[in-house]
């Protein structure tokens, strides 16, 4: 007999899967309709509708359960965002000499990828504002939830530089440190402008804010590929 049964066809492992999973989605629910200071470990289990000692085998704190759920929605936001750059239309064949010298190809459209990566993105932290809640607001509660969001932060804007690179075919053999800079300097606005926009601090329809920030994003992009090129 082991210790791993499983039951109904369901191992102990996914069991456990499915009740980490409930926590988390009582937590998106409690967070995003009643704000931060109505989590506790109760009042979580009670909406999850599982026993404390649940929580227990998954979660040792509060900090320890936004940052599962800071996550959680941080991957849901790289899928959707690379999912979107990847269905983005083509635009003409590149004859204006890249850096990389393997021939022109024909590459995705500038505009019209920022514009479905930004909105991609966008949307899903806004399509549900429980998510935009937790990821943008209650990501700053704490020092230690502080570092986290800093750091996803950090790996969005490592991502960017990467479709960057791709995207302008770039030579990476020797990567600028201007390409990280902007990077940065785009992610780290993006959720400082987004935070703004959801407090009520900009006068901006949400086919604005995705506008003026696809036209930011296009702006650094392309200056940025001209210099390297």
């Amino acid at each position: 007999m082991t210790a791993q049964r499983t039951y109904g066809g369901i191992s102990a492992q996914e069991r456990r899967a499915q009740r980490r999973a409930a926590l988390l989605e009582a937590a998106l629910e409690i967070i995003g309709t009643e704000g931060l200071g109505k989590l506790t470990v109760s009042g979580l289990c009670a909406r999850a509708g599982l026993n404390e000692r649940y929580y227990y085998e998954n979660f040792d704190s509060r900090d320890a359960v936004l940052a599962a759920l800071i996550d959680r929605i941080a991957e849901e936001l790289a899928d959707a965002i690379l999912a979107a750059v990847r269905a983005a239309p083509d635009g003409p064949v590149r004859t204006d000499g890249p850096v990389r010298t393997d021939g022109p190809v024909r590459t995705p459209d500038t505009r019209a990828t920022a514009h479905a990566a930004i909105t991609a993105g966008v949307h899903l932290l806004t399509d549900d504002p429980r998510k935009a809640k937790v990821a943008l607001i209650a990501g700053m509660a704490t020092p230690e939830l502080r570092a986290r969001t800093t750091e996803t932060v950090r790996v969005f804007a490592r991502m960017v530089a990467a479709e960057g690179i791709d995207f302008y075919r770039i030579s990476d053999a020797a990567p600028d440190p201007a390409i990280d800079f902007r990077a940065m300097y785009l992610v780290g606005g993006l959720v400082q402008t987004l935070t703004a926009w959801l407090q009520g601090d900009l006068d901006l329809t949400r086919d604005q804010l995705i506008e003026h920030t696809v036209d930011v994003f296009v702006l650094l992009g392309e200056d940025l590929a001209n210099k390297l090129r």
